[in-house]
């Protein structure tokens, strides 16, 4: 006798990622992965959501009653001011990644950062604490990781970018812990992190991004990239090359999935079934 088919009903709990574009995520493969093995009537699905268009998505989550969304680009900032509370991290961040309706009240959060942490973690035991780490990058996704590594009691957190006006924003959020750094400083580095989107897909990391020099990687580092599309990026193929520990950016989406997945649902997520799903969509 054959298992009988989910399907959504009136009364089913909907949640989504908005994003422009958004028909590459796989936020919704995760989320409903995670429904199915909790044996929740929830689903996800994308919003197609264009610039300037944040607001009005808010607006339709507290119309419909969307329980949650996760916040993609380019709408991490631009949302905030439709948020009625933000979480310590989101408020530090000016960028919310989740949003969850609270009773009547729409709630931001910022699951970015803790996410990288906890794919360190998993992947290769690190532990920021005491770490000198270097950011390559200023973006919302870049300053989610400086404030996280600061937040995990990291020695130093250097901000290495092309523009320094954003790179000293960046480095502020680590406060007496942040500073602004050059290409060389990678070198001294223990854990190094690319925040940036060079490498994704055919990019070539090392055409796109000056700031970042292979040569400067070494045996004892850990190289994180954020891209998780290849797998494989030009930056982790040198960092295996140089001896170097070498983390892809798939264990931060899972992890900052799961995290929005405990703030919607208040279930404890099943992580090992979200790497399996995120690991067979993407090859692996």
């Amino acid at each position: 006798m054959s298992a009988t088919r989910w399907s959504p009903t009136a009364r089913t709990t909907v949640v989504g990622v908005i994003g422009d574009p958004v028909a590459h995520s796989l936020s919704p493969l995760l989320h409903n992965t995670a429904f199915a093995a909790l044996g929740l009537d929830w689903v996800s699905v994308g919003f197609h959501v264009g610039s300037n268009r944040g607001t009005a998505a808010v607006s339709g989550m507290r119309v419909l009653g969307i329980a949650g969304l996760s916040v993609t680009m380019p709408h991490k900032e631009s949302v905030v001011a439709d948020c009625d509370r933000l979480s310590a991290v989101a408020a530090r961040l000016d960028a919310v990644n989740c949003l969850v309706t609270e009773k009547t009240s729409i709630v931001g959060h910022n699951t970015d950062g803790a996410g990288l942490l906890a794919s360190l973690a998993r992947s290769c035991g690190f532990d920021a604490a005491g770490a000198r780490c270097a950011v390559v990058g200023a973006g919302g996704a870049a300053r989610a990781v400086v404030l996280a590594l600061a937040g995990a009691g990291a020695e130093e957190v250097v901000v290495v970018n092309r523009t320094s006006e954003n790179a000293r924003r960046a480095a502020a959020l680590a406060g007496a812990k942040g500073r602004v750094g050059v290409a060389s400083d990678i070198a001294a580095c223990d854990l190094v992190v690319n925040a940036t989107p060079a490498g994704m897909g055919e990019t070539a990391l090392a055409g796109s991004t000056p700031s970042l020099h292979f040569e400067d990687l070494h045996a004892g580092q850990v190289v994180a990239d954020l891209v998780y599309y290849p797998r494989e990026t030009p930056l982790l193929a040198a960092a295996r090359e140089a001896g170097a520990t070498a983390v892809g950016g798939l264990g931060m989406l899972v992890h900052q999935a799961a995290l929005q997945l405990a703030i919607w649902t208040h279930e404890e997520p099943p992580l090992e079934e979200l790497w399996r799903a995120a690991e067979a969509a993407t090859g692996e």
